[in-house]
């Protein structure tokens, strides 16, 4: 039997959890809605809430280096790949050199190294 859960946000261990929101922020176009050196927290167009906590020992990932795995990544879906992938660059994002979505979506980094996707939205 469901325990009856409600889904209510999803957190991200970082080491500047403001960079964080800020760049998520530039990203979605997200609401900051919480902003402390310790924690911060952006709310999504849609109502998803991405919670950033410091990390004093934090290890940023290498996509796509088993070494230092990914743990989790999110999506984003988004009209046009040259356009967003430019706009997220600007915002700080990295591109990583291995690309396997062709042209259908893209693998960046956020400034905290955590790789996410901008996938192309389908018709």
């Amino acid at each position: 039997m469901p325990v009856n859960a409600e889904f209510i946000a999803v957190t991200i261990d970082c080491p500047e959890p403001p960079v964080l929101a800020a760049f998520y922020r530039a990203l979605t176009g997200a609401e900051i809605t919480y902003d402390t050196e310790e924690a911060a927290a952006v709310l999504l167009p849609g109502g998803t809430n991405v919670y950033f906590q410091k990390a004093a020992e934090h290890r940023a990932p290498r996509w796509p280096d088993a070494e230092h795995p990914q743990q989790f990544h999110l999506d984003f879906y988004v009209d046009d790949l040259d356009k967003a992938e430019a706009a997220a660059r600007e915002a700080g994002a990295g591109r990583p050199d291995f690309q396997p979505g062709g042209e259908r979506w893209r693998v960046l980094t956020d400034p905290a190294g955590h790789p996410f996707c901008l996938c192309v939205r389908s018709e």
